[in-house]
């Protein structure tokens, strides 16, 4: 009887969720920062990498730099790297294509939750190439042996000397990045 009981309890629990509700699940949700570079703090979050780590020249660094648009003046964040095709010559690795850096968020407690947007936008402003932007989400199942996340990745062509806002739409339901806008 207990059992049958929890069942109903569960059933009448999910049937009130769905008929109660307030004005504010009609509403969009608002700007939410994941990262902002408003502080020094904020290098802490990042890992920088290189072709380095396997015997390449390539090098990366992360700085708060001040920043004036106009009459505000703002902290950013400046990621910069210096790409090289050579090798160290005492290097054990046989790397054939190498001349690579970025950065990427240390992992951290918990999870961010984005199931309420659709979009993520990132203020830019770059060299004019094309980027990769690398969305990481958890796996609930991993195959034997694998013990990374998942990864969604888009495209994300820079502008030059100029800021830009790119958004990167993606979708739940498929769960991955679908185009950069």
């Amino acid at each position: 009887m207990s059992r049958l009981r929890a069942l109903w309890q569960a059933s009448f629990n999910a049937s009130k969720r769905a008929l109660v509700w307030s004005s504010d699940d009609l509403m969009p949700p608002s700007e939410r920062y994941i990262f902002n570079f408003n502080s020094k703090d904020e290098l802490k979050r990042w890992h920088l990498y290189s072709d380095s780590e396997y015997g390449g020249l390539s090098s990366a660094s992360l700085e708060i730099t001040d920043s004036t648009a106009g009459a505000d003046t703002s902290l950013t964040g400046v990621f910069s790297g210096n790409l090289s095709s050579d090798m160290s010559e005492d290097s054990t690795w046989r790397i054939r294509r190498y001349g690579f850096c970025g950065m990427r968020s240390k992992k951290f407690d918990g999870f961010i939750d984005l199931d309420a947007y659709d979009t993520i936008a990132m203020k830019i402003k770059g060299d004019g190439r094309c980027y990769i932007s690398t969305i990481y989400t958890e796996n609930w199942v991993n195959s034997p042996g694998q013990q990374e996340d998942n990864s969604w990745q888009a495209f994300v062509h820079t502008p030059q000397d100029r800021w830009q806002i790119l958004k990167v739409k993606y979708n739940h339901s498929k769960s991955k990045i679908c185009e950069s806008l």
